[in-house]
Parts: C-alpha cells; sequence; structure tokens
C-alpha cells in the first residue's frame, strides 16, 4: 500500500484476492448465504481514510448512526436505502452515491452487492 497511485479491481487483489469481512451481523441476513468479503487496497496511518471493493449477499439492517463518511459506486447487485423519513432510492450497477456520517438509514442488499467504496472518518 506504499504506491502512490493503483487500481481499484473488482475482484480485489491479483494474487491474494477477496478476504472475509465483519461488518454484518449473522442474524442481518436475509438468506442461507452469508458471504461478506472485501480488500482493501488503501488504509491511512491513522486509519482515517480507506478505499476498497466490498460484496456481500442479501442483508437488512437499521443503522442508528452510520459511522463513516462513505463514497460508493456499486459494481454489481442491489441495495436499498431508506431514511428516517421515509425518502428511499434503489442504487445498482454503475451507480455512485454517499452516505454522510451520523445518518439513520435502513440498508437493504436486495441482490448481491459488490461495490468499490471510500471511506473517511
Amino acid at each position: 500500500m506504499n504506491d502512490s497511485f493503483f487500481r481499484l479491481l473488482p475482484e480485489g487483489e491479483p494474487t491474494s484476492g477477496m478476504q472475509p469481512a465483519p461488518e454484518v451481523a449473522l442474524e442481518d441476513f436475509t438468506t442461507g448465504d452469508h458471504t461478506e468479503i472485501e480488500h482493501k487496497f488503501f488504509v491511512t496511518e491513522d486509519q482515517s481514510t480507506w478505499t476498497g471493493v466490498w460484496e456481500c449477499a442479501p442483508c437488512s439492517e437499521e443503522i442508528e448512526s452510520y459511522p463513516v463518511n462513505e463514497m460508493m459506486t456499486v459494481i454489481s447487485g442491489s441495495v436499498t436505502l431508506t431514511d428516517d423519513n421515509g425518502k428511499s432510492e434503489t442504487y445498482t450497477s454503475g451507480d455512485t452515491f454517499f452516505l454522510t456520517k451520523g445518518a439513520k438509514i435502513k440498508w437493504q442488499i436486495t441482490e448481491k452487492l459488490r461495490k468499490f467504496y471510500m471511506i473517511t472518518s
């Protein structure tokens, strides 16, 4: 991760691929598929900024306060976000969207999701 620039690859790092990710609680998965994998391409020394690719099976989570600022681009699949005012938006392949730190949202992956992300805390 010392490169000055690099390409984000949808399959993760070519030699190590994707690794298990720990973000979604087992009870939040909505099918028998509990796949959650990622590859972090870059993390700052203070861990305040990181970027990578993440994939997750269908799940549904109520998030009281989104923990980070995050920009995402959907590679494949579908996710629907609903805020506490009832506003709902579905994002699919090619869509880029942003979630603000502190947002109260319902996060529903309706079809296995793969996304690029950039997070700042």
